[in-house]
């Protein structure tokens, strides 16, 4: 029996869509980063050992060599891959609205940013921490803090910490970056800055002042996607653990941390699971 005219145009059509690059995947892959052929990746600029932006414009730090691993394990060499400078404040926004693909910039997993954003990992998990002037002696736990001026960087957690989950009456400083906190700090405008111990060891090794080694938190540091993209999320978690099995994050916690005498966990993190 031969098709009808109609029903072999149909199927005619069909074959047609079929060969279309593409057509196989489902919206929200054909939308995942893991399917692109360059990416633009948020880091931070300011991040002693972190994410520090070079006179050159080049970036470096632990954070952009994490990046740069994960990509290059999805397919993406150094050469296609744009590093632009991602505040806490508009990290959110830069995802959803396709400004960056993917953020390496010590963003911190929380239940609030889960519903906006969706992480990768975590790629390291560090403890908040909190940086003095050396003539502090009397601050030596975060207790201390109460009634002393602490660092409140736009978009970031780290003071919530102190204020609301440990309930200590410090007061709130708002400073842009950490690394206007730690200028405050300097100049006397700040009697501590407490935040996540990565980033205090890399703004220490250049600076005046102690850290007062009494941790308090975990602070899971997620690799930032736009909200939904799941696919992108299971290839991250792939590098990751790869990353972890095949000695590389334990080459770059000793490159840029090293020295700095913190003890550093080089055993892959318990994922959070993509959502």
């Amino acid at each position: 029996m031969h098709p009808t005219p109609r029903a072999a145009a149909i199927a005619a059509a069909l074959v047609a869509l079929a060969g279309l690059p593409g057509c196989g995947l489902s919206g929200s892959e054909k939308e995942s980063m893991s399917h692109k052929e360059s990416l633009v990746i948020g880091v931070k600029e300011d991040q002693p050992a972190l994410g520090v932006k070079r006179p050159d414009g080049t970036y470096e730090g632990f954070d952009v060599d994490v990046a740069t691993y994960i990509a290059g394990r999805l397919g993406i060499p150094k050469s296609r891959l744009t590093f632009r400078t991602t505040n806490s404040s508009v990290r959110e926004k830069a995802l959803a609205d396709g400004t960056v693909d993917m953020i390496v910039a010590t963003y911190s997993i929380t239940a609030k940013r889960k519903m906006k954003v969706t992480f990768g990992g975590p790629y390291y998990v560090a403890h908040q921490d909190t940086f003095v002037r050396a003539d502090a002696a009397a601050i030596n736990d975060v207790r201390d803090l109460k009634g002393k001026r602490i660092c409140e960087v736009t978009g970031s957690n780290s003071w919530r910490r102190v204020i609301e989950e440990r309930k200590v009456a410090a007061q709130p400083v708002t400073v842009n970056t950490y690394g206007a906190c730690m200028d405050a700090l300097a100049a006397g405008r700040l009697d501590a800055v407490s935040t996540d111990d990565l980033i205090l060891a890399g703004f220490a090794a250049g600076r005046p002042g102690r850290m007062i080694n009494a941790p308090f938190t975990d602070e899971k540091y997620g690799v930032g996607l736009r909200k939904g993209d799941l696919k992108g999320c299971e290839e991250v978690n792939r590098a990751i653990t790869r990353m972890y099995q095949d000695g590389t994050a334990q080459r770059l916690l000793t490159k840029w941390f090293g020295k700095s005498g913190l003890k550093l966990n080089t055993s892959v993190p318990q994922f959070e699971g993509c959502s």
